[in-house]
């Protein structure tokens, strides 16, 4: 396929939508995508409590679903210091501060409808450190996150019970525990 034109339809602060047309063997292709203006790498935490094996799970309220949603630790990068970020993001929505295991390369969230990427974080937090033993969240005035620990055991379940009760469940922890 090749580009042929492009038009912005909505331009906000955050988001562009566009309404792309493409050259498919002389068919024309019209394709309407929502690009980040600002930075397009999102980082989502996979994050494990060491010694009793819990797992962090946040419960968010997200505006664009107007519900509850259970999901993982997770912000935005601007790319720079991945690292850096994800440890701010882990602290800011949870108050742990955790050890980086392995960090993925970029993958693609939803190429169907975004630009958006996404980096996967696996991260270890010594809960017997001081610093995690009462952690206290940084939450930005906008934000309202409830952490949830659980073993890997109970997730499925407490998954599917919040999901009866109408709650979001976000795809990342469901692929990760199915």
């Amino acid at each position: 396929m090749k580009k042929i034109k492009e038009k912005i339809l909505f331009d906000g602060t955050w988001l562009q939508l566009k309404e792309n047309y493409y050259d498919n063997n002389g068919v024309e292709v019209k394709w309407e995508t929502v690009d980040r203006k600002t930075s397009k790498i999102t980082v989502a935490i996979i994050a494990k409590l060491i010694p009793s094996e819990r797992y962090v799970l946040i419960k968010q309220y997200r505006i664009p679903i107007k519900n509850y949603l259970i999901g993982f630790p997770a912000g935005v990068s601007d790319g720079k210091d991945i690292s850096k970020d994800i440890k701010k993001e882990l602290k800011e929505e949870t108050g742990y501060v955790g050890k980086i295991i392995n960090i993925s390369p970029i993958l693609k969230s939803n190429p169907g409808l975004t630009d958006e990427t996404v980096r996967v974080a696996i991260v270890e937090i010594d809960e017997n450190l001081e610093e995690n033993k009462n952690p206290r969240q940084e939450l930005e005035p906008s934000e309202e996150i409830e952490v949830i620990l659980l073993r890997k055991e109970e997730i499925k379940n407490y998954l599917l019970e919040q999901s009866g009760k109408g709650v979001g469940i976000g795809v990342g922890v469901w692929y990760t525990f199915l």
